[in-house]
């Protein structure tokens, strides 16, 4: 009995395989010839609510068919784990033109006659970063207009077919299923797959990709662009070869090849700033043996005869300034004359890359046939989450058509709810920050006292003083807590911007773009903002230190500046996150798909199907792209807003961001279904975003090199108060630091012990000393150099800005010659739409009207259906 069942498993799946032998990378309907242009998927779970999903399936796909989409189901058993059902969809010719013409699809018409640009006489020494032109350029130009089905004779339909790319194919089905109803529950009107979706009816809907990534599909019919994508952009080897930024946008959509267009040009630009700032690092790197402020430190007669006074209260004892010096060195890496040189430079950087990204994007918007293409385009399609919560109704002052609102007393409240809601979470951060800051202060002292008595420190205690041990153990500590965050405050934001129930997608997105943005805003720059602007600077002197809460005493800088902590800071999130981010977008998709994958290599390759394939792949989702941008912001605005800080921040970025490319694209390329097509015709939001980053990046490294670094203090004595010609930085260290009696202290402060006996320490800052008669006050110099810092921030400022906006207004948003084949293509498609009305008139003169066929009948019909149903 047991070898008959297994006869007949065997004979089951050999019928499967004869059955379906070209099932494996076949994207058609079983005939072999209508092609499947998406695919839902659903389990037929026989629990509670199994009658009410059963009848929302039925209503649905009747709709469907309605509409004019044709459907084919596999069968469960058809399914490699025998519990999937399977319906593909089909969109014919009819339905096709019927929806090019409502969504304004651009077709070619005739091809561009347009003469070339001239081209580059570095072509040549190029050439291996080149792609063949094949894969740069799949497709010829042509001159385009919109779709309409009244004028199908003035467009280049060789073949119906293939006119359609997938990709607008799989938009095209998309729009029908986000508006297809499929039932009245609850007195209210159902309609979309997003609904189906989110309460179980449906386990997915994707298009399908054309290929497996590793191979060629057997058919003909098919390009297997998915395959070229991988062999010649997803693989790491092609880092150093341009993107097929034309193959990209074709088989993924516009609003994916803006993406991809945008950080390619990023990462070049970055190339600049990484060499700039490399040249920075080494200057400071060969000049350190030069640098008269650390040599005082670490001269014994010198910064061995200064006794500074205690880092903490009671448990801290004296110690020598020289068991700083290789801290001091270190420091000058960093805090160097060409530190400011690099601030000015990147200040001008950032304006270049912005002035010369959007002329890309202009070029990109004519070759890509975006120009005319409109947000309020956009703006006019309502999101049916909208329209499914909003039961009130009023005209619409454009379309003239009734359609859903929410009152105004309703948006209040949510609005209300949702900035109540982004102000706890935002003050959760600078709470969280504040831990990590009484964190600093409480283990400083532990760290100080342990460092002095713990004779196995000894050998490394010149590098690792108390201040980076404390700083390098805090930036860990807060990055844990910024990545904990994170976690759960992507799932609020995503909450209260659904709970607001914005109109359209592209409001949807701007919201939630600035609630994510503001919150990782605070959440990973309020650490260095600290380090930069806070720390060292409100620490009182000996006798009188400042408390946080009356308890920990503030922390000072070490007595080479706070720079090198703030580059520690820096280092340390930054890596951390681009580190943590590349964990994330790859490995954890390739671990969650070979885990869904591993029962199928066990079964034969046939029985495997394309739709099953794609369905065990990951969801790219509707902010699969968002989070890719946020994570670029928040990058860049780290190589802006504190870059004077860190030269080699540009460097760290350009080699991730050369990862980052190479792992986008293999992720999407291989480890996730193909996402449905969008067009896009800039970056949006993400534009304003980095205008103000720029802006605001020229005021913190402006206050970086004033205030954090000890530029100014240096020159101010170098100018003023320096007296030996010869060497007019020496001496620096002793003007620097102020003289405080020890028996002045209070007992609060005093130390346990004094063994030598010590009379007198010194301490960071310029004040009077103890014999003076201001005794403990600020000196001149102290306000010299105040008065210097302010100076210096508002020139650097102004220069500044008086240089981005010179550069901005230099620099056209538009290339000339783009301004001109935009001009020549209009003027060529009106007189080519011209001359076609012209002879269809002679023709509707000569002949009549002819009638319409009952499948454009029906397309149309379905369309009307659907426009009421909304």
């Amino acid at each position: 009995q047991q070898s008959g069942r297994k006869y007949n498993l065997f004979l089951k799946r050999r019928l499967r395989i004869d059955k379906r032998h070209q099932s494996k990378d076949s994207i058609f309907f079983r005939d072999g010839v209508r092609r499947i242009d998406f695919v839902l998927s659903y389990v037929d779970d026989l629990n509670k609510e199994w009658e009410k999903k059963l009848e929302r399936r039925r209503e649905f796909e009747s709709n469907l068919q309605k509409a004019g989409l044709e459907l084919e189901t596999e069968d469960k058993k058809e399914s490699e784990d025998g519990k999937i059902f399977f319906v593909k969809i089909h969109a014919p010719w009819e339905v096709l033109i019927t929806y090019a013409e409502v969504l304004s699809i651009k077709v070619p018409i005739r091809e561009n006659d347009i003469p070339p640009m001239v081209e580059n006489p570095l072509d040549c020494v190029l050439s291996p970063f080149r792609l063949p032109e094949k894969v740069m350029h799949p497709e010829p130009d042509y001159f385009t207009a919109p779709f309409s089905k009244d004028k199908q004779e003035l467009y280049l339909i060789n073949d119906e077919s293939t006119f359609f790319s997938p990709s607008m194919r799989n938009r095209i089905v998309n729009y029908i299923l986000t508006r297809c109803p499929y039932g009245t529950e609850e007195g209210k009107k159902k309609f979309g797959i997003k609904r189906l979706l989110n309460n179980g009816t449906y386990t997915a809907a994707y298009p399908l990709h054309d290929c497996q990534y590793w191979k060629k599909a057997s058919d003909p019919n098919c390009d297997s662009e998915r395959y070229t994508l991988y062999m010649e952009w997803a693989r790491f080897l092609r880092f150093y070869k341009e993107q097929p930024l034309d193959l990209i946008r074709k088989y993924y959509g516009e609003k994916i090849g803006i993406y991809f267009a945008w950080l390619g040009f990023y990462t070049e630009m970055l190339f600049l700033a990484a060499v700039v700032g490399l040249i920075c690092f080494l200057y400071g790197l060969f000049t350190m043996d030069e640098n008269m402020s650390s040599k005082e430190i670490c001269d014994p007669s010198i910064g061995g005869e200064i006794i500074m006074c205690p880092l903490c209260d009671r448990d801290c004892e004296y110690w020598r300034l020289n068991t700083t010096c290789e801290a001091s060195q270190y420091s000058h890496l960093f805090d160097n004359v060409a530190t400011l040189f690099f601030a000015i430079f990147m200040g001008i950087w950032v304006t270049l890359f912005l002035e010369f990204w959007k002329r890309r994007q202009a070029r990109l918007k004519y070759e890509w046939d975006l120009v005319d293409f409109e947000e309020e385009q956009q703006q006019l399609q309502l999101r049916p989450e909208y329209e499914a919560k909003c039961t009130q109704k009023k005209r619409n002052p454009i379309t003239q058509e009734m359609e859903p609102y929410l009152p105004l007393t309703s948006q209040a409240v949510r609005f209300c709810i949702s900035g109540a809601t982004v102000l706890f979470w935002v003050s959760l951060i600078i709470a969280s920050m504040i831990a990590v800051i009484v964190y600093r202060l409480a283990v400083y002292a532990a760290f100080a006292s342990l460092m002095e008595n713990t004779q196995t420190l000894q050998p490394i205690s010149g590098v690792l003083t108390p201040q980076l041990a404390t700083s390098v153990t805090a930036s860990c500590l807060n990055f844990v807590i910024i990545m904990i965050l994170n976690f759960f405050y992507e799932r609020i934001a995503i909450w209260i911007t659904d709970m607001e129930i914005p109109r359209t997608h592209m409001e949807y997105e701007n919201r939630l773009t600035m609630k994510m943005f503001l919150f990782q805003f605070v959440n990973y720059y309020s650490s260095c903002f600290y380090v930069a602007f806070f720390k060292g600077k409100f620490v009182g002197y000996p006798g009188d230190y400042t408390y946080m809460f009356n308890r920990w005493r503030n922390e000072e800088c070490d007595p080479a500046g706070c720079l090198i902590e703030l580059t520690t800071q820096l280092t340390i999130v930054m890596a951390g996150k681009q580190i943590w981010g590349n964990i994330q977008e790859a490995i954890v998709p390739w671990i969650c798909n070979w885990w869904g994958r591993r029962k199928a290599r066990n079964n034969p390759e046939n029985l495997y199907s394309r739709w099953e394939q794609d369905h065990d792949l990951q969801s790219f989702g509707a902010l699969g792209l968002f989070y890719e941008y946020l994570e670029m912001v928040i990058q860049f605005g780290f190589i802006t807003l504190f870059v004077a800080s860190f030269p080699l921040a540009p460097l760290l970025a350009l080699m991730n961001n050369i990862l980052e490319i190479r792992v986008d694209s293999w992720k999407l390329t291989t480890q996730y279904r193909r996402p449905v097509a969008a067009k896009a015709h800039s970056i949006g939001v993400w534009q304003e975003i980095l205008n103000g980053m720029a802006i605001l990046s020229v005021v913190t490294n402006a206050f970086i090199v004033a205030f954090t670094s000890d530029m100014i203090p240096r020159l101010v004595y170098y100018y003023a108060y320096s007296e030996n010609g010869d060497s007019p930085m020496s001496g620096y260290i002793n003007n620097s630091l102020s003289v405080f009696l020890i028996s002045d202290f209070p007992e609060r402060n005093e130390p346990n012990e004094n063994p030598e006996n010590f009379v007198i320490c010194r301490y960071r800052d310029y004040r009077y000393p103890p014999d003076h008669e201001k005794r403990y006050l600020h000196t001149m110099q102290f306000w010299h150099i105040l008065a210097a810092k302010l100076a210096f921030i508002i020139i650097m400022e102004h220069v500044v800005f008086i240089v981005k906006f010179f550069v901005a207004w230099m620099i056209p948003d538009v290339p000339a010659d783009v301004k001109a084949k935009i001009k020549r293509e209009k003027y060529l498609t009106q007189k080519i739409l011209h001359e076609y009305e012209l002879e269809k008139l002679k023709e509707r003169l000569c002949q009549g009207d002819k009638r319409a066929t009952e499948k454009e009948f029906i397309a149309t019909e379905g369309r009307m259906e659907l426009s009421r149903a909304m």
